[in-house]
């Protein structure tokens, strides 16, 4: 069976890439097809992979300007020449699954989320600086996408959905059935915590979206410690909300990021997320999430055994959650094997499951 793996952009490293890791690793010998490619913002290990891009990785300053490039998304993907493969895994949260198939191949698509900004623009963009013009502009061209988006559901055989929040969604726009397979965590390469935390953590990509500020606010009110990873355009910003007790460290090494996680309190995760590795990491660590409740999180923290929730999506509920905690509510080996069922050859194995059987029925 010749396959080929599918992915919207490679110039950043967050949790659909690390699933697209898991998945080259079951398909090693699996070209990997995406818009855009910066290798400077992904992993050594990705410079071994056969990873074939499209016309925009040509285009001036094709990574910086990605964004600006957004109507010509569905012409690169649908510019890629696939015949010769019986299986396209596509791993999709905007534009990838719009592959053009081949006759006689089947593809499966791992949906990490129909795409936010199409599907949740006002939530999405109520946070992005952008004026009247450039919103009537990107009206115009959202209005489009939509439309080609449910149009290409059709060229998908079947749905994997990461969550059954993105499931429901699924169901919701495209009007299709799908099979709820959560992403994996290497959850045995993190080491468990053996002494008390130091402070709360958040971070990832600091985007407007992620409402990273409610734990900037929340923790510089209660003048605790937290610390905050990642990098992204929202930086600015929530460095001038922050007060003394809140700290930035910028990006950071894979085993610097389990450090973090081995030394922290909890991770604070206050954003509504379509699943969210970083809540399963913390809790591989042992450390408990503290997270808002909605979307993904529901399928992962557990109040009082695996963390808190809080709602609405909002400070003054997360500084609620902040002052009810109490580290010795937690035991960091029971909040590890709520983390191990997520773990790489389970989810490995149930991706090979659902290709081998899907190609038996049909």
């Amino acid at each position: 069976m010749r396959v080929a793996l599918v992915h919207d952009y490679l110039n950043q490293y967050g949790g659909a890439e690390r699933v697209l890791e898991v998945l080259h690793a079951l398909y090693p010998e699996a070209p990997v097809y995406t818009s855009l490619y910066d290798l400077r913002a992904m992993p050594e290990t990705f410079r071994r992979w056969d990873i074939r891009t499209s016309f925009l990785q040509r285009l001036p300053r094709q990574v910086a300007l990605a964004r600006l490039y957004l109507a010509w998304y569905p012409y690169a993907f649908e510019s890629f020449d696939l015949r010769g493969y019986d299986l396209i895994l596509s791993s999709s949260s905007a534009f990838a699954k719009g592959v053009i198939p081949p006759a006689g191949a089947r593809h499966i698509c791992y949906c990490h989320n129909p795409a936010r900004f199409l599907w949740d623009t006002a939530s999405y963009l109520e946070r992005e600086p952008l004026g009247r013009p450039a919103g009537w502009l990107l009206a115009g061209v959202l209005h489009h996408l939509r439309l080609w988006d449910v149009a290409t559901n059709l060229r998908v055989d079947a749905f994997i959905a990461n969550s059954r929040t993105v499931a429901a969604r699924i169901a919701r726009y495209y009007r299709r059935e799908s099979t709820v397979i959560h992403p994996p965590v290497d959850v045995s390469s993190f080491p468990l915590a053996r002494e008390r935390g130091q402070y709360f953590l958040a971070g990832g990509r600091l985007v407007p979206h992620k409402r990273l500020d409610l734990a900037v606010a929340a923790c510089t009110r209660l003048k605790v410690p937290l610390v905050v990873f990642g990098e992204g355009r929202d930086r600015a910003r929530l460095e001038r909300l922050a007060g003394p007790t809140v700290r930035f460290v910028g990006r950071v090494t894979e085993e610097g990021l389990r450090r973090l996680y081995l030394n922290c309190r909890a991770l604070l995760f206050p954003g509504e997320e379509d699943f969210g590795l970083a809540p399963l990491e913390a809790m591989a660590c042992g450390r408990p999430v503290i997270a808002y409740g909605a979307g993904g999180a529901l399928e992962t923290v557990i109040p009082g055994r695996t963390g808190l929730l809080f709602s609405p999506q909002e400070e003054e509920a997360l500084l609620e959650a902040l002052s009810s905690f109490r580290d010795d509510d937690f035991d960091p080996a029971e909040v590890r094997r709520y983390a191990e069922p997520f773990d790489v050859p389970h989810f490995q194995e149930n991706i090979r499951n659902f290709v081998q059987n899907y190609r038996r029925e049909r």
